[in-house]
Parts: structure tokens; C-alpha cells; sequence
């Protein structure tokens, strides 16, 4: 039985696979930097809620119609804080899945180093962590 040729190329020039590396890693570290403003703009958020809830529980008087509008910004508020969750959830998902093939690149261009094998970051467990798609006003959990 003849045997499969063996190439001693690499199945990626290894300048091209350092290049495509470093853009998987530099679009990694966008989604790190979008996580943190998503992360900033969530608790500038949650202060004007607990601020509205504190001026609702004040005491002062409030007329009915003020606390239906102070109401209904709160809920939208929280429909808000949903997109900020589902949107984090996006961007670890696709940063792990990122992280995952700059590290696959990475063992089968270059191989193992002096410190051995290369550790590879596990892919995502499910294809997509939300299945949700767009936002409407309910019921909210927080937790």
C-alpha cells in the first residue's frame, strides 16, 4: 500500500498564519473593549433606575400620571439591561470562538515550542448562547 506523500510545507505559509492570528486576536480585543462599554453604559443605567425608584419611594408627592411616565421609563430601562445581557453573552461566545481558532492557528502553523504542545482555548459548548432576537417589554427577572 503506497504512503501519502508527507509535505514539509505547512498548510499555511507561517507569515500568513501569524498575520491571520494577530487579526483573530485584535477582533477579540475589540469585542473585549465593546464588552466594557456595554459594561459602563449598564451601570450608568442602573443608577438613573435606582435613582428614579428613589425619587418614586421619596415621599414626596407625586401625582398619579408622573408615576405611570416614571414607570414606564423604568421598564424600558430594564428592557435595556436585557439587550446589555444578551449582547455580553454574544460577545463571550464570540470571543472564546475567536480565541479558540487564533489557537488552533497557532498549534498547526507553528507547532509545539519549547514549552510543549500548545494549550488550545475550547471552542463554545452551543452554537449560539441567545436565541432571542429582539427585545419587547414583559415580565423581567433579574438576577
Amino acid at each position: 500500500m503506497p504512503q501519502a506523500q508527507i509535505s514539509a510545507e505547512p498548510a499555511l505559509p507561517l507569515l500568513l498564519a501569524a498575520d491571520l492570528q494577530d487579526h483573530l486576536m485584535m477582533a477579540s480585543n475589540d469585542l473585549d473593549r465593546l464588552q466594557r462599554l456595554l459594561a459602563d453604559t449598564c451601570d450608568a443605567l442602573m443608577q438613573r433606575f435606582h435613582g428614579a425608584v428613589g425619587q418614586l419611594d421619596g415621599g414626596d408627592a407625586i401625582d398619579a400620571g408622573t408615576v405611570r411616565d416614571v414607570r414606564r421609563l423604568l421598564g424600558e430601562a430594564v428592557t435595556a439591561l436585557q439587550f446589555q445581557d444578551m449582547a455580553s453573552q454574544l460577545i463571550a461566545h464570540t470571543h472564546q470562538r475567536l480565541r479558540n481558532c487564533a489557537d488552533q492557528l497557532a498549534r498547526d502553523a507553528f507547532g509545539a515550542d519549547g514549552d510543549g504542545e500548545a494549550v488550545i482555548a475550547p471552542p463554545p459548548l452551543r452554537p449560539n448562547p441567545v436565541t432571542q432576537d429582539e427585545m419587547d417589554a414583559g415580565t423581567v427577572e433579574l438576577f
